[in-house]
């Protein structure tokens, strides 16, 4: 089983967040790093399954309506990680995705949403 690889969209592309993850021994790449600024959600969501990267984003709305259309046509992507990101600091952030990876493998992501809030804890 192989640890889940980030890939964050163009509205999750704080740079204290992306440096944390990093710091954290976490793999992530950006849309940016990516040269794939332009692209639409959906090929952004192909990309990153081409790549095996999950993607990352806060736009809850049209990557929840992309999982869904992919389950209908029987396609697969790699994973979706939605957060409301407003709501969590870098940190909460931080701790929810290293949360995700300690239970869930790359493997176990496969056609998978998961809204981050379920594995931030908040004391």
């Amino acid at each position: 089983m192989s640890q889940i690889s980030l890939y964050l969209d163009e509205d999750t592309q704080e740079q204290s967040l992306i440096l944390a993850l990093r710091n954290s021994g976490i793999d992530v790449l950006t849309t940016s790093e990516a040269n794939n600024i332009s692209c639409t959600d959906e090929e952004q969501l192909i990309w990153a399954t081409e790549k095996g990267r999950v993607i990352y984003s806060c736009n809850r709305r049209d990557f929840s309506q992309l999982h869904s259309m992919f389950l209908a046509q029987e396609r697969n992507h790699a994973g979706i990680i939605l957060v409301q990101q407003q709501r969590y600091s870098v940190g909460e952030q931080l701790r929810g995705i290293q949360g995700l990876i300690a239970t869930k493998s790359a493997e176990e992501m496969i056609n998978q949403l998961v809204f981050l809030g379920a594995y931030i804890r908040t004391e």
